[in-house]
């Protein structure tokens, strides 16, 4: 398939439509862009409908005579099931946007099933959560040739307002080596917030004033406001879920392993989600990892 570089629109397939994907596939129909989608639960594309997207039953449905397919799916097992389904339709030359945080280890037998199949392919993790996703606003750490960079930036801009490209072999994991350091980070703040507020409560210290005591110097950050926030106010919406950090933190504990480097933080940062997940709060957001600071 040649690149539609005169075409204003390119045929796009989501597979993937949960918190990240559906936000992702509204942009790009917004855009202009002839959007399909496919999700494992069908009920959960299906408003999907009302922005124009045509929601289908199959993966296969979803990539047939698509130039672009995108996946945003948990982790690389589903990635790899996602586009198996749908490999009798994928169109030879067709550009494939890994956008999920596979790890490292999944990594080489997506871009093996690529190769095996004609596809174009990038390796894109995205940094953001829902409320960026909503509005366009993620940043895309993406690796791949150069060739096919203009035809994957049409697509990029839409969903992101920055693209770092890492390198040219998707293969080399360049990108999503990367998310994991990134990721490693956000569940590092994620954590410290938690037990700081905890601690503040248990040793009767108002938690506001913690937040007032670093305003605006060197320890203060916005992500520290808005996680504390979701604590204070006691609500936990969805964005990115206790679940799928856990995820992320067993793959960067994988990567880790696999080089020899000790990440004590992280490994507490896992158990800490573990118990948050056991006490039955998988399907918040990551900050209700707060409870496991407690029993029960």
């Amino acid at each position: 398939m040649a690149d539609n570089n005169s075409s204003d629109a390119l045929s796009v397939a989501v597979l993937g439509t949960g918190i990240m994907g559906a936000a992702m596939a509204r942009n790009l129909a917004g855009a202009g862009h002839d959007v399909r989608a496919w999700n494992r639960t069908r009920a959960k594309a299906e408003p999907l409908a009302a922005d124009g997207i045509r929601v289908t039953g199959t993966p296969a449905e979803a990539v047939d005579g698509a130039d672009v397919v995108l996946t945003m799916l948990l982790d690389g097992e589903a990635v790899l099931q996602a586009v198996g389904q749908a490999a009798a339709a994928l169109p030879a030359g067709a550009l494939w946007l890994q956008t999920s945080t596979v790890g490292t280890e999944a990594l080489p037998s997506l871009a093996r099933f690529a190769d095996a199949h004609r596809l174009r392919f990038v390796d894109a993790p995205v940094l953001g959560t829902k409320a960026p996703a909503e509005k366009g606003d993620l940043t895309v750490l993406a690796a791949g040739p150069q060739d096919v960079r203009e035809r994957a930036g049409r697509v990029f801009d839409c969903v992101g307002s920055r693209t770092l490209w890492v390198g040219e072999d998707a293969a080399g994991g360049a990108a999503s080596r990367l998310k994991l350091v990134v990721n490693n980070w956000v569940l590092t703040v994620i954590s410290g917030t938690g037990e700081s507020v905890a601690l503040a409560r248990a040793l009767g210290v108002d938690p506001r004033d913690f937040l007032d005591a670093v305003a605006g110097g060197a320890l203060d950050m916005p992500y520290l406001r808005l996680k504390s926030e979701l604590i204070l106010s006691e609500n936990y919406p969805a964005s990115f879920t206790v679940s799928a950090a856990r995820k992320d933190a067993r793959l960067i504990l994988e990567a880790a392993r696999d080089t020899g480097v000790r990440m004590d933080l992280a490994t507490a940062a896992a158990e800490r989600l573990r118990r948050a997940e056991q006490q039955g709060h998988g399907q918040e957001d990551a900050t209700a990892a707060y409870f496991a600071s407690f029993d029960g």
